[in-house]
């Protein structure tokens, strides 16, 4: 498909992607390579410190250490630290790279971690020649952390990796490729319905893409009242249905017993579009056979599946939310992980379960219902932003995230009776 703004936008839009190619490589080189460092965070100045930063004085919490475990949050990082874990083989929209390739990215979620959650965090990039191999790894380093965010990794593996990972340890294993990316798509979900009049329960919902972050919206909207019987999940061969003999227990799982067949199938008469594949897949006829007020998750990125300025031309009853930073409606992960981690660590959770990442889904949907601070109206250069169809989830820059989302959390880890401290 074409821009709708013709072959001059196209031709704009590439000289910008080369312009912010240059800087971001820039960015990333200059002074210092790389965007994270490790601080020291006692006094190291005298000879007396230094005795007391490492031998002798080092010995004794060493000793309370091995008497208890436990106190190793007490005297180390461990209850602030967070390590970025990946294989490397899927990394953004660039598939399998490699974990040294996808380091860029990891230290880019360290740098979102300690801005906005004031988190430590290492980045580890890992060869493993299988899950097993990468499973081992993870669980071997594991005592050095207080939690472990998987990212990048490909499904299927990525869901069973997270799950033995989670079943082996004793700490916060969370994938944020499914788990982040479902928690925001159902807070905005759920405020757009609203607006539009509908529910959740009574919506048709058609998810385009079944890898990570589709399979786990499906799971976590249906734990928030959505039918299964109600939801079409495509993948490259069509509609996920019961009768096909190519579907791993993953998509088995979420397999509609349907007559449809293709996207343009599952999109007539649907209330809802969720796009987590690639761009420019949905045409103006598909969007245009979608019932009255229907809602559009173009969430692929940088290019939607259908872009905004397309799909407005077909509906003007629409509510659309996309990846990107420069349309309203921002679906962006840093709304989360950040604050979800912070909730776990700061009471010690041994999980993120269910119950913690619907905490979270309440919490960012209340924040988009109230009155927003103008410190986020200066950050964004708005005069005013309200509840509407064109904020449905709260900024990434809004400081309530950090006030409300870890207590949400973190309550809801003590409630479900995760938590080590209250």
């Amino acid at each position: 498909m074409h821009s709708p703004s013709g072959d001059n936008n196209v031709t704009d839009t590439a000289a910008q992607d080369a312009d912010l190619n240059a800087e971001a490589l820039a960015y990333h080189a200059e002074p210092t390579p790389g965007k994270i460092a490790t601080e020291i965070t006692k006094p190291a100045s005298t000879q007396h410190q230094l005795a007391l930063a490492y031998t002798p004085g080092v010995a004794e919490p060493v000793r309370r250490i091995h008497a208890d475990p436990a106190d190793a949050y007490r005297y180390t990082n461990k209850g602030n630290l967070v390590a970025v874990i990946t294989d490397g083989t899927a990394v953004l929209g660039l598939g399998n790279v490699g974990s040294l390739a996808g380091k860029p990215v990891m230290e880019g979620k360290a740098v979102l971690f300690k801005r906005f959650a004031g988190i430590d965090c290492f980045d580890i990039e890992v060869n493993a020649d299988s899950p097993d191999d990468f499973i081992d790894t993870v669980a071997r380093i594991a005592p050095t952390f207080g939690g472990i965010n998987l990212e990048d990794i490909a499904a299927p593996h990525c869901f069973d990796i997270e799950r033995r990972l989670i079943e082996r340890l004793d700490i916060p294993v969370f994938h944020d490729d499914q788990h982040g990316t479902a928690i925001i798509i159902a807070a905005g979900l759920l405020n757009a319905l609203e607006l539009q009049g509908k529910t959740l329960q009574d919506a048709k919902i058609v998810i385009l893409g079944a890898g990570a972050a589709g399979i786990a919206a499906i799971h976590l909207l249906i734990s928030l009242g959505a039918r299964l019987e109600n939801i079409f999940t495509l993948d490259r061969k069509g509609v996920i249905h019961p009768g096909r003999d190519d579907l791993n227990t993953f998509k088995a799982e979420i397999a509609n017993a349907t007559d449809k067949r293709t996207l343009a199938d599952a999109m007539r008469d649907a209330d809802v579009f969720i796009g987590v594949s690639g761009p420019d897949l949905v045409s103006d006829a598909m969007l245009a056979s979608m019932a009255p007020k229907p809602i559009v998750f173009a969430l692929s990125n940088p290019i939607p599946e259908i872009r905004p300025t397309q799909a407005f031309k077909v509906r003007d009853d629409l509510i659309m939310a996309t990846g990107r930073s420069d349309y309203p409606n921002q679906v962006n992960n840093v709304l989360g992980f950040p604050f979800i981690f912070r909730g776990a660590l700061d009471v010690r959770a041994s999980r993120i379960n269910q119950a913690m990442q619907i905490a979270a889904v309440e919490a960012l949907r209340s924040i988009a219902r109230e009155s927003v601070p103008d410190e986020v109206l200066k950050a964004y250069e708005l005069e005013a932003l309200e509840f509407g169809p064109d904020y449905i989830i709260p900024k990434p820059f809004d400081p309530r995230l950090r006030e409300r989302v870890p207590q949400a959390v973190a309550h809801a880890a003590i409630d479900s009776g995760v938590a080590a401290m209250s």
